[in-house]
């Protein structure tokens, strides 16, 4: 125990000072003068408890040149006579097409929307986002003033829910982990990660890397994107202050099910990596509180100090979410759920029921 104690401290260390301050808060986008026109694409599937209000949002931005077009993805609900009822000239609606075999279908949704757009700039967003009137041109400003591919911000998501208020803040905190917003700033570095939510895009970088159709199958269609883009330019990942989710997660169950949609697509469907992820998480998240709870010797004060590590580490994320930080002590039980959600993934996939989202299945193995 003491030298997995001292293992687990020892890789704490390293994470606090070596991985890209992933655990600082950092403040967001404010609203700033922009020029460029902006095209903004908004694929929805059966998203009538939010499109509205995200619709409302978009055409109430505070930028002189932009439209909104809406790719309607097969709802079977009122999403798409929600959008119509608008009755607005800046917003296109579009019936979308059958998915083609090898795209997923937000990716395909998101084609047709892009087909339809000519601005320089593309705000991709999804249909549950809802925007702060100066966020467009927030984004727009940062992109033009350093010359970026490509501008996204992690939003601010659902966390009222006994259920989001426990794992919600550890979403966005396993996110910076494994993506350091520092490294994916950094041109000099190859991490590239983007936030689905909000993503705005130049047309010549799309231009540049062949089209959205690259991705054309990637479940996790954000980071797929950032690494397309970053491989010949200069990306921006950052927390947005104006911009939320409005997509609740009301019990654990649907957390979980977030989670293993795409859990063993991140691993790339391997065993081993399976294994040694379950591992490494083991080692780092839940020896420290098992040592200082049952180690003797200098376990216990590794252990202790390990967890004390972790804990504060916490902070900024439960600060960011409003939360108190009591919750900072218990990220081991988020971890010990992320890694059974994680594993469950992989077992959905060795059942044959691969990824499921929005009543459609995924079982071709794209990543």
């Amino acid at each position: 125990m003491t030298a997995l104690a001292a293992a687990a401290l020892l890789v704490w260390a390293v994470l606090l000072f070596g991985r890209g301050s992933f655990w600082r808060d950092r403040p967001g986008l404010a609203p700033a003068p922009a020029r460029g026109a902006v095209d903004i694409v908004v694929p929805a599937r059966d998203e009538e408890g939010v499109i509205g209000a995200a619709l409302a949002s978009l055409l109430a931005q505070d930028h002189a040149a932009f439209r909104v077009i809406l790719v309607d993805d097969a709802s079977t609900d009122a999403t798409r006579a929600i959008a119509l009822g608008m009755n607005d000239p800046r917003l296109t609606v579009i019936a979308g097409q059958p998915r083609p075999a090898g795209w997923s279908g937000k990716l395909w949704a998101v084609a047709q929307g892009l087909a339809a757009s000519t601005a320089p700039f593309v705000l991709l967003t999804d249909a549950d986002i809802v925007h702060d009137p100066g966020h467009l041109a927030a984004l727009l400003a940062k992109a033009e003033a350093e010359d970026l591919d490509l501008v996204s911000e992690m939003v601010a998501l659902h966390c009222d829910s006994l259920a989001e208020r426990a794992l919600v803040p550890g979403f966005v905190y396993f996110f910076q982990l494994l993506y350091p917003f520092d490294w994916v700033n950094d041109p000099l570095r190859a991490t590239a990660a983007a936030a689905g939510g909000t993503i705005l895009i130049r047309r010549r970088a799309l231009d540049r890397i062949g089209g959205i159709g690259v991705v054309a199958g990637a479940l996790i269609d954000d980071v797929a994107l950032a690494q397309a883009v970053k491989r010949g330019g200069r990306i921006y990942l950052g927390h947005s202050a104006l911009a939320r989710s409005v997509r609740p997660y009301p019990d654990f169950g649907e957390i979980w099910r977030m989670i293993a949609r795409t859990a063993f697509v991140q691993l790339r469907h391997s065993w081993a990596l399976l294994a040694l992820t379950l591992l490494g998480l083991g080692l780092v998240f839940l020896v420290p509180p098992m040592a200082a709870v049952f180690g003797n010797g200098w376990a216990r004060p590794f252990g202790l100090a390990g967890w004390a590590a972790m804990a504060w580490s916490y902070g900024p994320s439960l600060h960011r979410f409003r939360r108190s930080p009591l919750w900072a002590p218990l990220l081991p039980l988020v971890a010990l759920f992320y890694m059974a959600a994680t594993l469950g993934s992989a077992l959905d996939h060795a059942r044959g029921r691969g990824v499921v989202w929005k009543r459609r299945a995924y079982t071709e193995g794209a990543a």
